[in-house]
């Protein structure tokens, strides 16, 4: 910026149609160059901002407000509004990207505003710099950024207002503005930094401060501002994480960071390409000499500033605000994003005004030199807002999706971890996708190996992959070896572990500690009472599922596995018939609880028609499957006068698995017990026998079909001793074989 007295407007007041005119074309043109995000998808952490279902009620307004932690970051003005846009048009996408898109051109145009009260000649060009300058695509294209646009509109009206009082001197305009400033720091705290840069905006304006009239009045605000700011500093610590060795830098670390960062920052601006939603991190050395050119550089260009104040305090101004501005972001302190980069396009958002602003000023001095007429002026004026809405609509393009931001920002960076992180959530999330979200998950640990949700989700995914449950254990032991507090690792420890042969005392551990954890963690129960059940313990499981039901009553597969846990008590086959009933109440459709409903009614006095009825339609709904066939050939079975129909069944079950040997020894007991169809039972029992040789129930059967045929009792004697070889604890088959004179193995 200039000093004011350097260029006056003709018309200094914001009168007549101007207004309405200018702020017609910066929505006109911030609509147009965001056309392509406005169409885009949520990114990364946006459904963590929109409001979540718990937060949906006006209690849920209230724990906004007064509990921090409730929401991503304790920014109450924001997730208020997020609050009222769910309201508004619930989960729909482009009601957000437009509320961006609004807020941001608001923004635009109060700069505008502002910038006529200070009579600064080119104020509507550098209200459409800021509107259009591609830096600022990651603020309006991501939901969650709705902070920046949000905070801006508050900010600049603030400021505004501040600049009206600054004149008039009323209570009532001093109160609009501080209410202003107070409604942007609780929408995000970067925005504390307005009661400095409104002293160097005074300081550019008169040519000096006065204590009296200058600073007094932002006294309060200053106090505001440095509350926040530490308020804020101490949630990035503790509620967001910003701590630990990725943050262990030492002073000068943190000097040599500033410097290259307001320097990274500075030239963003000034050629904006390549812009990437995660830039590469720096290693921050401070034995190479190079880094120490960076602040120097920024300390050098501020005293040149310094040195031409006298005949242009603009350029200083605008330096000093720039600075000021990032300063929460130079690296002094902790922020969350540090983690994987130290710089990004929003963290600028703001503070880009304290370039783009004397920038349309040296564009309007130098379109006054080169234009000899008012049209050619305003054709020079508009040749770089328009460069720079075309820039914006290419960089759009790159936030239709997460998956296109992703990709597009490992191809520019293919180090960044974050993104190869996210990417593979994004994948692991759609249907036949697993093996591309493994290598994604693989991509972030080779670059960086200690991200512990990266071993979590690459555990988990591993362990839907067959053959690779002990290669799932060794991803979720070292993601509990970086986060021994985390719920979810243990539980899916717990998980894998109770599928490998040997480890179920440890996966019960595993699971009881993501209970003590988090004691309200129902799918950590569900895991248990599965387990438990497994390891017949029915009256233990059926305590942590009912647990389990009564923390999520709405959730068919809780219910459902209560009900199998019921299945396996005595007395309870009513209870389970009821469990099994609310689950498809809560799924309709839900296959296989119509096909163990079938099967627990099947066992009931007199329910043989509902079983039926239940199975037939778990036939329906899967008509490939075999074990569902199964199922109704065994009730069928069971059901008087229904042999022919449960032969029919079995048939089925066999032609869509013929190298099933339960259901051929199933078939064979069921033969057995029809008049003249022995023969084809011992087929059927050779059969299981030959394609299961370890199965001792078949051995048993064949036996005495054997007996049953007449065949030579030295042939039956064998195949009741294989039984018994088996299962030591085959008492039927010892019993068989004492009687035809065989001697049971040692």
């Amino acid at each position: 910026m200039a000093n004011p007295t350097v260029i006056r407007p003709a018309k200094p007041a914001w009168v007549g149609r101007e207004a309405p005119l200018a702020a017609g074309l910066i929505l006109g043109s911030v609509l147009l160059a965001y056309l392509p995000a406005l169409r885009g998808g949520m990114l990364w952490d946006d459904d963590a901002h929109v409001t979540r279902p718990a937060l949906r009620s006006l209690r849920g307004l209230l724990r906004i407000w007064a509990e921090p932690g409730a929401t991503q970051q304790y920014y109450p003005v924001l997730h208020s509004a997020f609050w009222i846009e769910h309201r508004i048009w619930g989960d729909a996408v482009l009601g957000y990207h437009l509320a961006n898109a609004a807020e941001h051109a608001a923004a635009a145009w109060l700069l505008v505003a502002a910038l006529r009260r200070l009579e600064f000649p080119a104020a509507l060009p550098a209200g459409l710099l800021f509107a259009l300058h591609p830096v600022c695509v990651e603020s309006v294209a991501w939901i969650s950024e709705q902070k920046n646009t949000l905070s801006a509109v508050f900010y600049l009206g603030s400021a505004l207002a501040y600049l009206r009082f600054d004149e008039a001197r009323t209570r009532g305009g001093y109160v609009l503005a501080l209410g202003l400033f107070a409604a942007a720091v609780l929408t995000k705290s970067v925005t504390a930094t307005l009661p400095a840069a409104l002293l160097v905006v005074l300081w550019w304006r008169r040519g000096r401060l006065s204590w009296v009239r200058d600073v007094l009045p932002l006294a309060p605000w200053l106090a505001v501002g440095a509350a926040a700011g530490l308020f804020t500093a101490w949630a990035e610590r503790t509620l967001i994480g910003a701590e630990g060795a990725a943050f262990d830098l030492s002073v000068l670390q943190r000097v040599l960071l500033s410097g290259r960062a307001a320097a990274f920052y500075a030239g963003k601006l000034l050629w904006p390409d390549p812009l990437l939603f995660i830039y590469p991190r720096w290693s921050i050395d401070t034995g190479q000499w190079t880094g120490y050119l960076y602040p120097a550089g920024v300390l050098g260009v501020l005293a040149v500033l310094a040195a031409g104040r006298r005949r242009a305090r603009g350029p200083l101004a605008g330096a000093l605000f720039f600075l000021g501005t990032l300063f929460p972001a130079l690296g002094f302190l902790n922020v969350y994003p540090f983690l994987f980069s130290y710089v990004a396009d929003h963290f600028q958002y703001l503070a880009s005004l304290g370039i783009l602003v004397p920038a349309a000023w040296l564009l309007a001095r130098a379109a006054s030199a080169l234009a000899p007429s008012e049209a050619a002026r305003a054709c020079l004026m508009s040749a770089l807002p328009a460069v720079l809405g075309l820039l914006s609509y290419s960089q759009c393009r790159d936030y239709a999706d997460a998956d296109t931001l992703y990709r597009a920002t490992l191809e520019r960076n293919p180090s960044a971890w974050l993104a190869h992180y996210n990417l593979g959530v994004s994948l692991g999330s759609q249907p036949g996708r697993r093996s591309e979200a493994i290598a994604e998950y693989e991509a972030a640990l080779r670059v960086n190996p200690d991200h512990w949700p990266a071993h979590l989700n690459l555990g988990t995914a591993y362990m839907s992959v067959p053959g690779r449950m002990a290669d799932a254990v060794t991803q979720l032991r070292w993601a509990l070896r970086l986060n021994p507090a985390s719920a979810e690792a243990h539980n899916n420890l717990g998980l894998a572990l109770g599928h490998l042969p040997g480890w179920a005392a440890e996966a019960e551990s595993e699971l009881r500690e993501a209970l003590r954890l988090r004691p309200d963690y129902a799918d950590a129960r569900l895991n248990l009472g599965e387990l438990l059940l497994r390891l017949g313990r029915p009256d233990a499981a059926q305590v942590q599922l009912q647990a389990a039901v009564r923390g999520s009553p709405g959730n068919p597969e809780f219910h459902f596995a209560l009900a199998n846990a019921l299945v396996r008590m005595r007395g309870t086959q009513e209870d389970a018939v009821r469990e099994y009933r609310e689950a498809i109440r809560l799924r309709p459709g839900y296959l296989e609880a119509h096909a163990n409903l079938g099967a627990a009614l099947g066992r009931l006095p007199g329910r043989i028609e509902e079983a039926l009825s239940e199975l037939r339609e778990a036939a329906r709904l899967a008509p490939g499957d075999p074990r569902v066939q199964v199922n109704l050939a065994h009730a069928l079975a069971r059901a008087p006068g229904r042999t022919a129909d449960a032969l029919a069944a079995y048939a089925a079950a066999l032609r869509l698995a013929p190298a099933d040997a339960e259901v051929h020894n199933d078939l064979g007991v069921l033969l057995s017990d029809t008049p003249g169809r022995l023969e084809d039972a011992v087929a059927e029992f050779r059969a299981a026998v030959r394609l299961d040789p370890s199965f001792a129930q078949a051995h048993f059967c064949l036996g005495v079909g054997l007996l049953r045929s007449g065949a030579p009792r030295s042939e039956c004697a064998a195949e009741f001793r294989r039984a018994l070889e088996l299962r030591p604890d085959f008492d039927q088959a010892r019993r068989a074989l004492e009687a035809v004179g065989g001697k049971a193995p040692p």
